[in-house]
């Protein structure tokens, strides 16, 4: 009798051992060397978001001509605008400055106006813009920067959300990042980036255990990406089962103990 109940507490022992100390696999950013992209994996080169409906720029005019220059700038026509009041001032000071691509894809620029922008890089714009001041000042310098370029990151990280980025040269790891890396429970081989191009939502799954992935097409983030980090298998599973599992188990371990205690009683 007594080694029936000893074959069974180290039966069901190894057992609970074998089911919860499974290895977690793939814990480690690019460990494995794949190629295994829709699309053949290029150097990654950052080229420029193109622009969109929604994104706010700031632009700026520089020229000799200080005086001449202030018509094209937004804030300098603000501080015009409020000059005497002081409150007012101050609001046009604090207030975000930016022009907004509306849903036509233009941007209304002061003295030039209306300007399709959509689809430009932000070098293409500026060079443009460039091109046009030249009828009214005398060597332009435009600067342009995108004040919204947001990001959002969903599924198995710690801090799931949507992100806006100061800077438009934002990685795949950054993201990551942003959102406070991934959890324990994140598949790392299967996160599925969603991404608009021209007008039509793409899907496209990455390994962030492959190397390649830093040379890959998608490295560089566009303008509203969505990163989805998928559960793993454990979390998937854990997910789907009975929910009085833990209970099972603690029987299980007060049962164990039991037998323990009669074994010890008995000998």
């Amino acid at each position: 009798m007594k080694n029936h109940i000893s074959l069974f507490v180290i039966a069901f022992s190894s057992a609970l051992l074998l089911f919860s100390c499974k290895p977690k696999e793939n814990m480690v950013y690019l460990e494995h060397q794949r190629q295994q992209y829709e699309q053949q994996v290029q150097q990654a080169v950052y080229q420029g978001s193109r622009l969109q409906e929604g994104d706010l720029l700031d632009i700026k005019v520089t020229a000799y001509d200080e005086y001449a220059v202030r018509p094209f700038n937004l804030h300098s026509m603000n501080m015009a605008t409020s000059s005497g009041n002081a409150i007012n001032n101050q609001a046009a000071q604090t207030a975000p400055q930016g022009y907004l691509v509306d849903r036509d894809g233009n941007i209304v620029f002061p003295v030039i106006g209306t300007i399709f922008v959509k689809g430009m890089t932000k070098e293409q714009l500026r060079a443009d813009l460039e091109k046009r001041l030249l009828q009214y000042l005398t060597d332009p310098l435009v600067t342009i920067r995108q004040l919204n370029f947001n990001v959002t990151v969903l599924g198995e990280v710690k801090q799931p959300g949507q992100y806006t980025s100061p800077t438009e040269k934002v990685t795949l790891f950054q993201a990551i990042g942003l959102a406070g890396d991934m959890t324990d429970f994140a598949e790392r081989t299967k996160v599925t980036l969603i991404r608009n191009e021209d007008g039509v939502e793409q899907t496209h799954v990455l390994d962030f255990t492959d190397k390649n992935l830093v040379s890959s097409p998608y490295y560089y983030l566009k303008q509203n990406d969505v990163l989805y980090v998928q559960p793993d298998e454990i979390k998937k599973r854990s997910a789907n089962v009975d929910p009085n599992r833990n209970l099972y188990f603690q029987l299980g371990g007060i049962a164990i103990s039991v037998a323990t205690l009669i074994i010890t009683l008995t000998r």
